[in-house]
């Protein structure tokens, strides 16, 4: 039975600039003891995200002119290369102090991925992952990406999942630094599913999958409402 709580807090769309402060200092109230284990849930208007790896071949676009066509470009801390942020796609960020659970940067990987899966799994979908690279596939077609920073093990940044998300803007990018991907969502994948749901709620349907999954893969429980 899970003793570490949880908590979650669905944020709606913010701002990524906004959403970059609020983890960096959730970070530090982490590492000094002050919240518990918190997983942000978001949306994000477009933007065009570089890790640490980031190479220029993944960007063919330079980022003025990504930002005439309505797309922020920030450089940031996280591992891995480029990945396109927008709405209908689920953002996930853990706040979690890994040395709660294991000091491993690549057992927490496989961790995300293996939520993902899970999360992936209540709508009919086979969710898979890829040899050599981060992320969830199904069918060959990515469906989520994974970047993350850690400093003094405690976690940030996190995963990005493709609900309702038009996907064409990855067209802009070479996702990932991975040539010639296919980038899918769920609603593309459902197996199912009703044509009349909407967006809010496809969104609502992959938050409740992927707090329930994470519960399961990280040992924890958000506590129940009052």
């Amino acid at each position: 039975m899970a003793t570490r709580r949880l908590e979650v807090r669905q944020l709606g769309t913010v701002p990524y600039a906004e959403a970059l402060d609020l983890q960096r200092s959730l970070a530090d109230d982490r590492i000094a003891g002050r919240i518990p284990d918190t997983l942000l849930l978001l949306e994000h208007p477009p933007v065009i995200t570089l890790g640490r790896g980031w190479k220029q071949s993944s960007l063919p676009i330079d980022p003025d002119g990504l930002r005439k066509r309505g797309i922020d470009v920030f450089e940031i801390e996280r591992g891995g290369d480029v990945t396109y942020h927008g709405p209908g796609q689920l953002v996930g960020y853990p706040i979690i102090d890994l040395q709660q659970h294991k000091a491993d940067l690549h057992w927490y990987l496989r961790q995300l991925e293996a939520m993902l899966i899970g999360a992936l799994g209540s709508f009919g979908i086979s969710g898979e992952r890829q040899a050599g690279y981060t992320g969830v596939w199904t069918g060959g077609r990515k469906i989520a990406s994974i970047g993350i920073h850690v400093k003094q093990w405690v976690t940030w940044h996190g995963f990005a999942l493709n609900v309702t998300t038009d996907l064409s803007p990855f067209s802009l990018i070479v996702p990932c630094g991975i040539p010639d991907v296919v980038m899918t969502s769920i609603a593309n994948e459902a197996t199912g599913h009703p044509e009349h749901r909407s967006t809010a709620e496809w969104a609502a349907a992959a938050g409740d999958a992927v707090v329930a999954a994470f519960e399961t893969a990280f040992d924890l429980a958000v506590p129940a409402q009052t």
